[in-house]
């Protein structure tokens, strides 16, 4: 028998060892060759300052509470595991793994924060500067530093890290955070100069739309940071941010998210000038999220002279991140990058950017091969227009740097069908594009907040394809720092004024936490947001008054509804106060539901009868007896099912009207931001998963398909954010990468493939595979915490072939094709249904 314990993780950022906490929960996973494979127990050893073990009785192996003496800053340790099955077999131990303690005890941030001394009236990037001598031999250096804008650090002129966009973006006012960074190697003996670049981008951007926009944050760029250093000897030396740093202009000469970056290769900084001691920051925390990174670069892969004669690079892909460029000519000469999505009539399309200049420029140095990437912005683009290039243009001295955060890839799926793989891509590309330090809506125009109802509905389909627990942990201390009240607000971090109440956007505060338990797990997050989940259930609750409903106020409703004009995209066919009062009893249900996990026995009974209530209360106002809703659509029929609203008796009526409703609109897209998500489902739960089928694959506009048809390699924001005759969308707001309607991915995982979590982190799985019209072959796999899981189906000449991975230690509920049900262990499976459903696409 081979049993390995192949991986052991702690809650830290993707490719990193530091932790942000005294006791981080840990995870294994074991590979095991016999099937059917449990864990009986597994030991942990802990080695560092002595050795600490724990044995651990049972089939617990995913976030294990940290069993050991609580680590101390600093602190470097390495944990191995070993495990013994249900037959006696015993692992060998497990490849070390390096924790290192990123956090600060409390007290220990010293720093004060410091700014560009008489900084022009707009947000300035600079650089700072410490030059110190050390004093003696170093044992370790370790490099705490945070920022109120973006920075790089360096030491010697090495930058500390290939992280970019660092610390990412918070709620500044409230919460900060800092990096943990071992710099041991960078230093030399005698002198050093520890030096920063600094620049504004979320700190000092103008939020807000048209006249509205302004900052939120303030004018100008903060840094703040402390580089202690350990020497041999036992001594300690801190050098912390104070008024003996210096600041002086560098070559970055402009800096802005939306703008674009100027850089004048001619200016190096030199004229240094003390520093301004400014207000300090909040005290930072250590990082839970994942760094940004550059993770993979595109080439050019069509240079396009436009009608009007202008020079466009096509990188085949919409994408996030930069230009790098390597050029050669006279100092002072400018290239000028534009970028933009897409081409409307073979020229870059902007106006969709709105008042995103979204355009880079590089003054020349002279004297060589120059080569320049921006470094504290980032773009939304497919194409780039580029002017000024000097001497013969070469597209392979162009290169597109995709950047976001650095996050594990879990989930992948295919099909035969050669649309809907495409359409897999393009929710993938989204995912990456938009999620940025925070989950946005879009990564191009003057926006790219982290609008809740987005990743509300989107959570799901983000948590099979990666690993986000750590980058939407973070994100929802934000939001629970922004709620007011328990009102969540429309975009976290808030910078669009006062909070206001929106259904299925506020609601992100109870969905979300609940969606990372269920596919990871995760009890720790889900307490920690309880507060915040029972603050916005309270605060709808009591807006829903005594008739418990939701009703007469704003919403955004089945926000971009199809039949929706252009500049009216809340003007949906399902009643905003059915969306809202659905969402009143899918977050009072959450709660309660939350409530009884966690031990709260004196609340769990009393969120549960409120949503009793509210369910009986929507049932009274809005469906009929014979089946019908008040607003016969199929946002209002799907939200009715899928939140398990309506009665059993009544469920198939429902169903059976929405299956005639997407029939008679020939079954393209009826529905916006909330039904899409959920219409498939809706349709699957009661015998209609042929009528989900057509939905899928239809082309017409609108429809999932119609964008693929028209080469998008993203999921648009509108069904028709390009018209079919190459036309932009009239709309304002129109973007070419917004993963919401992409959500239709987790059914696609779920239902067609056939892979789902039947218990909190996939410990049992649903295996049901859906072999649908159209389709030879459907895939999926997913890295859950135990291990790779994967089904993947296939028409034969023998009926349909399901095969099936199990992870060890877990086990899984299968329902074939032909009816079959059973369990089955972990392991390979293979079966074969001789179904009459069994139809090969070409036939």
């Amino acid at each position: 028998m081979t049993l390995t314990v192949a991986r052991v993780d702690v809650d830290a950022p993707y490719r990193s060892d530091a932790v942000a906490v005294e006791t981080p929960a840990i995870s294994w996973v074991t590979e095991a060759s016999v099937p059917g494979w449990t864990q009986d127990a597994a030991e942990l050893e802990l080695t560092g300052d002595g050795v600490q073990t724990h044995v651990v009785r049972g089939r617990e192996s995913v976030r294990v509470r940290w069993p050991f003496r609580p680590l101390r800053p600093r602190e470097e340790v390495q944990l191995r595991v070993r495990v013994t099955g249900a037959d006696g077999e015993v692992s060998d131990w497990s490849a070390p793994r390096r924790i290192v303690a990123g956090f600060l005890a409390d007290g220990e941030w010293q720093a004060k924060t410091v700014g560009i001394a008489a900084p022009a009236s707009a947000a300035e990037p600079a650089e700072l500067r410490r030059v110190f001598a050390l004093e003696g031999d170093v044992r370790r250096a370790t490099l705490y530093a945070t920022a109120v804008g973006v920075y790089q650090a360096s030491i010697n002129g090495v930058d500390v890290d290939d992280q970019v966009l660092k610390p990412g973006w918070t709620p500044f006012q409230a919460r900060t955070v800092h990096e943990s960074t071992d710099v041991t190697g960078l230093l030399a003996a005698g002198e050093n100069t520890l030096a920063v670049r600094l620049a504004g981008a979320w700190a000092t951007e103008r939020y807000g739309f048209r006249d509205e926009a302004a900052t939120v944050y303030g004018d100008q760029p903060r840094f703040a940071a402390q580089l202690l250093i350990e020497y041999a000897d036992g001594r300690t030396e801190t050098i912390a941010t104070d008024a003996d740093w210096q600041s002086a202009p560098g070559p970055i000469t402009a800096s802005g998210l939306y703008a674009g970056e100027d850089h004048d290769a001619r200016r190096t900084a030199s004229t240094w000038a003390p520093v301004a001691v400014v207000e300090d920051v909040p005290v930072p925390g250590a990082r839970v999220s994942p760094f940004v990174r550059r993770i993979e670069e595109l080439p050019v892969v069509e240079v396009i002279t436009t009608p009007s004669g202008r020079t466009v690079l096509d990188f085949g892909q919409n994408l996030v991140g930069r230009l790098r460029i390597r050029v050669d000519g006279e100092a002072g000469q400018v290239v000028t990058l534009r970028h933009a999505e897409v081409l409307e009539h073979g020229e870059l399309g902007t106006r969709p950017l709105r008042a995103a200049a979204a355009t880079d420029r590089y003054t020349l140095a002279g004297g060589g091969i120059e080569e320049w990437e921006p470094e504290f912005t980032f773009h939304g683009f497919r194409y780039a227009e580029i002017d000024g290039w000097p001497g013969v243009f070469d597209p392979a001295d162009v290169t597109a740097v995709v950047i976001h955060s650095d996050m594990e890839r879990t989930g992948w799926f295919d099909t035969s069908h050669p649309l809907v793989r495409r359409l897999h891509e393009n929710v993938v590309w989204g995912l990456r594009g938009n999620f940025l330090s925070v989950p946005t809506d879009c990564p191009q125009r003057d926006e790219r907040l982290g609008w809740t109802g987005d990743i509300q509905v989107f959570t799901p389909t983000a948590s099979f394809l990666y690993d986000v627990r750590g980058f939407l942990d973070s994100w929802l201390r934000d939001l629970a720092i922004d709620q007011v009240d328990g009102v969540v607000p429309f975009v976290v971090p808030n910078v669009l004024g006062p909070a206001q109440p929106a259904a299925a956007w506020g609601d992100a505060a109870t969905v979300v936490p609940w969606v990372l338990h269920e596919r990871f797990d995760d009890l720790e997050t889900l307490g920690r947001q309880y507060d915040s989940m029972k603050g916005w259930t309270d605060a709808i609750v009591a807006l829903s008054g005594e008739r418990r409903l939701w009703e007469g106020m704003f919403q955004f409703g089945d926000w971009l509804d199809p039949d929706a004009p252009p500049e009216q995209p809340a003007d949906a066919k399902t009643s905003a106060d059915i969306v809202a009062t659905a969402y009143v009893f899918r977050s009072a249900d959450l709660t309660a539901r939350a409530a009884t996990l966690l031990g709260r026995d004196d609340e769990a009974p009393e969120y549960a009868r409120i949503a009793e209530d509210v369910r009986l209360a929507f049932l009274e106002a809005y469906v009929s007896s014979d089946g019908r809703m008040t607003s016969d659509a199929q946002t209002a029929y799907s939200l009715a099912i899928v939140f398990d609203i309506v009665d059993p008796e009544q469920r198939q009526a429902l169903g059976d009207r929405l299956a005639e409703l997407t029939a008679q609109g020939d079954h393209r897209i009826g529905t916006g931001f909330v039904g899409t998500p959920i219409i498939a489902d809706a349709l699957t739960r009661t015998g209609h998963i042929d009528v989900a089928q057509r939905l899928l694959t239809q082309t017409e506009n609108p429809s999932w398909l119609y964008p693929v048809t028209m080469g998008a390699t993203t999921i648009w924001e509108r069904w028709d954010s390009m018209l079919p005759d190459g036309t932009i969308n009239p709309g304002e707001m129109t973007s070419f990468n917004h993963y919401a309607l992409g959500a239709i991915a987790d059914w696609l995982h779920r239902t067609l493939a056939g892979l789902a979590p039947a218990a909190p982190g996939y410990a049992r799985l649903t295996i049901e595979p859906h072999p649908l019209d159209g389709f030879d072959f459907a895939e999926a796999a997913h890295l859950t915490p135990y291990g790779e899981a994967r089904v993947r189906w296939e028409r034969s000449d023998e009926g349909v072939v399901v095969e099936a991975q199990i992870p060890a230690n877990t086990e899984a509920d299968v329902k074939l094709p032909d009816g079959r049900i059973q369990v089955v262990g972990s392991g390979r499976h293979r079966w074969v249904s001789a179904t009459t459903s069994a139809r090969r696409a070409a036939d």
